[in-house]
């Protein structure tokens, strides 16, 4: 099975979630800049820092999939796990608005955070099971040290979070810390899978 139809899929729906997570957004009570710091500020915060995480995944999708050239079964199902993660968006991030950053929301946004980045490593993983030893993509991220690193962050986050001045903000602020740091982290362009493509040419 060729890829163009996952990646239609894959496309309308992460446009989908950044949609519906603009349309939390709170429109100001009244036109001042103050109305917009009051009413929105916090809401455009934590609107960009998912907006820039679903932009990273989009991003890597696309680039992954420049290197695979049939599909089975358990990508189209890795694939829907990765969606489902990432379709959790809009309630995690509109709750941590809501709520003030409070520690519970942030838990389950660092939870929704974890999940897609274990959601995308497994498809990942089944694509270059499926393509065997000379997987290009294996190739292409080799140590995949990013990878690595990041799902850690998250973690130290959670249980920042959680444990961490309990009743205050000093825990959730480093959670909030490591989650953006992961984002910095992806936001600088990886060359990894561009330079296979240059070297091979595109496989879908």
């Amino acid at each position: 099975m060729r890829t163009s139809r996952l990646e239609a899929f894959s496309d309308g729906v992460l446009a989908i979630i950044i949609t519906i997570m603009v349309l939390e957004l709170k429109v100001p009570e009244g036109h001042e800049l103050s109305d917009l710091i009051h009413t929105t500020g916090v809401g455009l915060l934590t609107y960009l820092l998912s907006f820039v995480y679903v932009g990273i995944y989009w991003n890597n999708h696309h680039h992954m999939f420049h290197l695979v050239r049939q599909i089975r079964g358990g990508v189209l199902w890795a694939n829907l796990a990765l969606l489902f993660c990432l379709s959790l968006f809009p309630f995690s991030t509109a709750w941590v608005d809501d709520s003030g950053f409070e520690q519970t929301p942030v838990v389950i946004y660092g939870l929704n955070l974890l999940g897609a980045a274990i959601a995308y490593f497994v498809l990942q993983t089944v694509i270059i099971r499926q393509q065997g030893p000379e997987s290009p993509l294996r190739r292409a991220i080799g140590s995949d040290i990013k990878g690595k690193v990041s799902p850690a962050f998250y973690v130290v986050g959670i249980l920042s979070a959680l444990v961490i001045d309990p009743s205050g903000h000093l825990g959730v602020g480093i959670a909030l810390a490591c989650f953006v740091s992961v984002a910095i982290l992806w936001v600088v362009p990886d060359r990894r899978i561009d330079r296979v493509i240059c070297e091979h040419g595109t496989l879908g």
